[in-house]
């Protein structure tokens, strides 16, 4: 298995003081397109309890809960990350446990819930690829976190299409100008479902296997970012099952569409086809710098890129041009001792970006990391100054730091005090001052990590693949504030939105509230 993986609210400088933060979480790093993990709620639970099954059953007997306003079912795995906006939920997983009876086989689902209580909306149905797991590897099921602006919902499918939704489903209609979306759901070839008020309305398709004829490796996922009217997207280009032949070196490994219609704005001009080293499943930040904007990309070389948000039209192709590009691998990471090369995927050799590049403070901060297939292995994350250009591999680095073990995770820096808090896959989290580099603390959480730590209220919340979630004191010192099992593997990203902590587990998805008590599902109006 493989798999890495806005309705902006206006804010008041009284709405920051006030227990309760009130803002939506639109997308992979919630208000922020920098992509910071942070959230300036305040108010949060420092404990939880996620209660017990109901005997021979997967639904939680709410009243053994502590903080938790409600409860979903999503199926057997779940690695994206939720997001929340104008009062839907919004989060993938797979169809191991049907909620529409027409589709009882395995497919990559988006569910949609209501924000207040839970109640389920509709559903993104997405057929498997008939290549298999060569290209969709078997229930992994939709892994991008989706981006909401306005009533519209963009998402990269494990079908390595970029999709654009109607935030409301098919309940208000079918707004077109797609209007296939009963053939869509089933697949190429097989009869028609009927539409229902239950499922997605699709809005417009980019198909990128189709149309720029890449490979993704056994899976897609990026989370798509918005810049204006641009969406900028990675294409999930890699090998094929031999794991060293790369079917398309020649397609791009980073887009740019135009959300109003899907049309392909853009490609990079960086030439990372021939270099990948295995697969490609970052996703983007953006930041300005210089009064310009940039769209910072991890690359599946292990070189971190700035490209331009403006494509320049350079013959009969429009390009994303590189602004600036550091190569993250160090050289003891490729030669041994006695000048031998390190073949990848070695643990004590090079690894490719997987981690969302983060933009904080004119600095940009990302680690490397490996598919956790490939195990452990040595790591880096790395503070770089982008407002220089060309190769800055020599004169951008502001500091690194070699103590972090591969990571595929999201730092997150809490602004109130300078600390930068990070995930390895080895289940370490480290927290280091996001100025000097300077390490803490390290805390074993004694379980493999894919997700990303979320700091907010003081605390880091973070969860591991035995299902342990923990919460930490954002402070220099050390220190455990609580710990709970939560039934099921957590691959996924805690986030917070209108006060309240969204945890997903490879099963179930949690709600959470300092004092929140379970609530009723109401009848849809």
């Amino acid at each position: 298995m493989n798999t890495i993986l806005r309705s902006s609210v206006s804010l008041s400088a009284a709405a920051i003081v006030c227990t309760s933060f009130a803002a939506d979480w639109p997308q992979w790093g919630g208000n922020d397109s920098g992509r910071n993990m942070y959230s300036p709620a305040k108010g949060l639970p420092s404990a939880l309890g996620a209660g017990k099954f109901k005997p021979n059953s997967e639904e939680v007997d709410m009243a053994s809960t502590k903080n938790v306003k409600w409860i979903a079912k999503l199926g057997s795995q779940s690695y994206g990350n939720p997001v929340v906006s104008q009062g839907v939920v919004l989060i993938g997983t797979n169809n191991a446990s049907p909620r529409d009876a027409r589709f009882k086989d395995d497919k990559s689902l988006l569910y949609a819930f209501r924000e207040s209580d839970g109640a389920f909306l509709w559903q993104l149905t997405v057929p498997k690829l008939a290549s298999g797991k060569v290209n969709d590897w078997e229930y992994l099921g939709l892994l991008a976190s989706p981006c909401v602006e306005g009533d519209k919902v963009y998402v990269v499918t494990s079908r390595c299409e970029v999709l654009c939704l109607d935030l409301h489903g098919q309940s208000n209609g079918n707004q077109g100008p797609f209007t296939d979306e009963g053939q869509y759901m089933v697949g190429p070839g097989k009869p028609k479902a009927d539409v229902l008020p239950t499922d997605a309305d699709i809005l417009w398709k980019y198909d990128m296997m189709d149309e720029l004829g890449v490979f993704p490796h056994n899976a897609s996922n990026c989370s798509v970012i918005i810049e204006g009217d641009t969406i900028f997207v990675c294409t999930s280009n890699g090998q094929d099952w031999t794991h060293v032949n790369i079917p398309s070196p020649q397609s791009p490994s980073f887009i740019a569409l135009d959300k109003k219609t899907g049309e392909l704005l853009g490609e990079d001009n960086a030439g990372i086809g021939p270099k990948i080293f295995h697969g490609q499943w970052t996703s983007p930040s953006v930041g300005k710098v210089n009064g310009k904007s940039q769209v910072f990309f991890g690359g599946g070389d292990g070189f971190l890129y700035a490209f331009g948000t403006a494509p320049v039209k350079e013959g009969d192709t429009n390009f994303l041009k590189k602004t600036w590009w550091f190569d993250c691998v160090p050289e003891e990471y490729k030669k041994d001792k006695s000048g031998k090369p390190i073949k990848y995927p070695a643990a004590e050799g090079p690894s490719e970006v997987n981690a969302t590049p983060v933009f904080y403070k004119n600095r940009v901060y990302v680690a490397v990391g490996q598919d956790p297939e490939h195990g452990e292995g040595v790591g880096r994350l790395l503070c770089i100054d982008p407002t220089k250009e060309g190769d800055v591999t020599k004169s951008a680095l502001v500091w690194d730091y070699k103590g972090i073990k591969r990571s595929i995770s999201t730092v997150s820096i809490d602004p109130e005090n300078g600390l930068l808090f990070i995930a390895d896959f080895s289940g370490f989290v480290h927290c280091l001052d996001s100025e000097t580099g300077k390490l803490h603390w390290v805390h074993d959480m004694q379980a493999h990590m894919w997700g990303s730590t979320l700091v907010a209220d003081g605390k880091v919340y973070v969860g591991d693949e035995d299902g342990d979630f923990v919460v930490l004191a954002s402070s220099k010192e050390k220190k455990v504030l609580s710990e709970c099992n939560l039934n099921a593997p957590i691959y996924s990203t805690p986030i917070v939105a209108n006060g309240l902590l969204y945890v997903g587990t490879q099963t179930h998805l949690y709600v959470i509230g300092e004092g929140a008590t379970p609530v009723s599902v109401t009848p849809k109006p």
